[in-house]
C-alpha cells in the first residue's frame, strides 16, 4: 500500500512538471509567434480597383505582300525599317519575264480607255451628229428640189419629143437601109452606092443622136432620184446618231468599258507589288535578279503608328471591361517605366479555353515610343474603378476559412478572427464592404498556419 502511494505521488508530481514545462514551452512559443508577426493598422483611403492580364504587342495593320504572277525580279525599291505611303511600288518584275497575258493587257487597256474617252466626250459628239443632221437634211431639200423640174410638163413634153424623134430616125435609118440595100454589093467607088451609103451613114448618126438624147433625158431622172434616195438614207443614219448621243452615252457601255479598264489594270498591277496602307518595311525577302511565282512572299509591311495588345479576360471579370477604360502597361524588356493605355475593342462573345471562358480585350497604347516593339510581352492593369474613403485591407492578410474570407487581428497579444465581405480590389489590396473589421485595428499579415489548418492561404488555397 505504502509503495501504490509513492507511486502516484510520483506520478502527480511528473504530471505537474510536464504541465507547467509545456505551458512555458507554449508561453515561450506564442511569445517568439507573436514577435514575428507582422501587422499592419486597418485604415481608410482611396483604391485604384484593376484587372490584370498578359498580352503581346501588335501593330494595327499587318500586310505580308506577295507575287501574283511568275517572272524575275527587276528592281527593289524600299528597305527594311523604311517608312512608306499606301500605294507605293515596292518592287517591279522585268518587262521581258512577264506571261502574255500582262504584255497584252496593255494594248487592252489603251484601246478601252480611247473607247471610254469618245464614250464620255458626249458634248462634243452630239455637236457633231447635230451637224451631220443638218447637213443631210439640206441635202434631201436639194436633191428633192432637183427631182421637180423631172415631174413638171415641160420635162415630159421634152421627154415625149425626143421619144418621138428617135422613133421617127428609126424610121428614116430604115428607109435609108432599104435604099442602100440594092446598091451594097455594088463596087465601093461607085458614085450611087457612094451616094445611098452616105444618106444612111447620116440616119444613122441622127438616129444615135436622137437615142442619146433620150437616153439623157432619162439618165438625169433617174440620177436626181438616186440622188433622193441617198440623201435620205444619209439623213436617216444621222437621225439615229444624233438620236443615240443626244442623251448621253449608255450607261451599259460606259460599265462594260470601266469593266474592261479595271480588268486590265488589274492585270497589269501584277507586274509590281505596292504598299496596301502606309506603314513601315519590316521585312524585305527579295532581290534584283530573284525568280518569283504566284504566292512568292518578299515584303512586311506592318503600321507601327498605332500599336495595340491583345489581353484575355475572364467571364468573371469581363463585365468591370469597357471601351475607353484607362490601362496601365508594363513591359520586361523595358525596365522603370510605365506606359499607358486605352481599351478600345471588347469581344461580345467568350471563347473557351481550357475549360475557361475567356475573352478577347485590345488595349491600345497612348504614349508608345521606339522602346516598344511588335511582338513584346506587356502587364496589363486595367483600372476598372477609383473607390474613396474605403476601408481597405491587404490581399496578404486574407485567408479563406471553411469557405469565408477572414482576416487575422492583434488585440491583447492575442489573435482574433474578423470575417470580411471584399469588394474591389487592386494587386496590393482590398475594399472591406462588410464585416465586424475596424479602423485602428491591427491587421495581421502573416497568421501562423496552424490557426486555419491546411485549407487557407491568401484568398484560399
Amino acid at each position: 500500500m505504502k509503495k501504490f502511494t509513492i507511486a502516484i505521488v510520483i506520478i502527480m508530481a511528473l504530471a505537474t512538471i510536464g504541465y507547467f514545462g509545456y505551458r512555458i514551452i507554449q508561453d515561450r512559443r506564442q511569445a517568439n509567434t507573436l514577435s514575428n508577426l507582422q501587422t499592419m493598422t486597418a485604415s481608410r483611403g482611396s483604391l485604384t480597383a484593376t484587372v490584370g492580364a498578359t498580352g503581346t504587342v501588335r501593330p494595327d495593320q499587318t500586310a505580308m505582300i506577295t507575287w501574283q504572277t511568275s517572272g524575275n525580279v527587276d528592281q527593289v525599291y524600299v528597305q527594311v525599317g523604311q517608312v512608306i505611303t499606301a500605294g507605293q511600288t515596292l518592287s517591279s518584275l522585268a518587262q521581258s519575264s512577264l506571261p502574255q497575258n500582262i504584255i497584252l493587257a496593255q494594248s487592252d487597256l489603251t484601246t478601252a480607255r480611247r473607247q471610254l474617252d469618245d464614250l464620255q466626250n458626249s458634248h462634243s459628239a452630239t455637236e457633231q451628229a447635230l451637224q451631220n443632221l443638218d447637213t443631210s437634211q439640206q441635202a434631201v431639200y436639194d436633191a428633192q428640189r432637183a427631182l421637180v423640174r423631172f415631174k413638171q410638163q415641160t420635162y415630159k413634153d421634152d421627154l415625149d419629143n425626143a421619144q418621138q424623134d428617135v422613133v421617127d430616125k428609126k424610121d428614116a435609118l430604115d428607109q435609108a437601109q432599104s435604099d442602100f440595100d440594092p446598091y451594097k454589093d455594088w463596087d465601093p467607088s461607085n458614085s450611087t452606092r457612094k451616094t445611098y451609103e452616105q444618106r444612111l451613114t447620116d440616119a444613122q448618126i441622127e438616129y444615135d443622136e436622137a437615142a442619146r438624147k433620150v437616153n439623157e433625158l432619162e439618165l438625169q431622172h433617174q440620177t436626181a432620184q438616186a440622188n433622193l434616195d441617198t440623201a435620205n438614207a444619209a439623213l436617216a443614219d444621222a437621225q439615229r446618231l444624233y438620236n443615240r448621243v443626244k442623251v448621253g452615252p449608255n450607261p451599259d457601255d460606259i460599265t462594260v468599258l470601266q469593266s474592261r479598264i479595271t480588268a486590265a489594270q488589274a492585270t497589269l498591277d501584277m507586274s509590281k507589288l505596292t504598299a496596301p496602307f502606309a506603314g513601315t518595311i519590316t521585312e524585305v525577302d527579295v532581290k534584283p535578279g530573284d525568280q518569283v511565282s504566284p504566292g512568292s512572299i518578299s515584303f512586311r509591311v506592318d503600321n507601327l503608328d498605332r500599336l495595340l495588345v491583345e489581353v484575355q479576360v475572364s467571364e468573371v471579370d469581363i463585365n468591370n471591361i469597357q471601351v475607353g477604360q484607362p490601362v496601365d502597361l508594363s513591359f520586361d524588356a523595358i525596365l522603370d517605366k510605365q506606359y499607358k493605355g486605352v481599351i478600345s475593342q471588347v469581344a461580345p462573345v467568350g471563347t473557351v479555353i481550357q475549360g475557361v471562358v475567356e475573352f478577347n480585350v485590345t488595349v491600345e497604347l497612348t504614349d508608345a515610343d521606339q522602346n516598344v516593339k511588335p511582338g513584346m510581352t506587356a502587364a496589363v492593369n486595367i483600372v476598372v474603378d477609383q473607390i474613396t474613403d474605403a476601408l481597405l485591407v491587404p490581399n496578404r492578410a486574407v485567408r479563406l476559412v471553411d469557405g469565408q474570407r477572414v482576416v487575422y487581428i492583434l488585440s491583447n497579444n492575442q489573435l482574433h478572427q474578423v470575417k470580411v465581405t471584399l469588394g474591389a480590389s487592386s494587386d496590393t489590396e482590398s475594399q472591406v464592404t462588410d464585416g465586424d473589421l475596424q479602423v485602428g485595428a491591427q491587421i495581421v499579415l502573416n497568421p501562423p498556419q496552424d490557426l486555419f489548418g491546411t485549407g487557407g492561404g491568401p484568398f484560399g488555397p
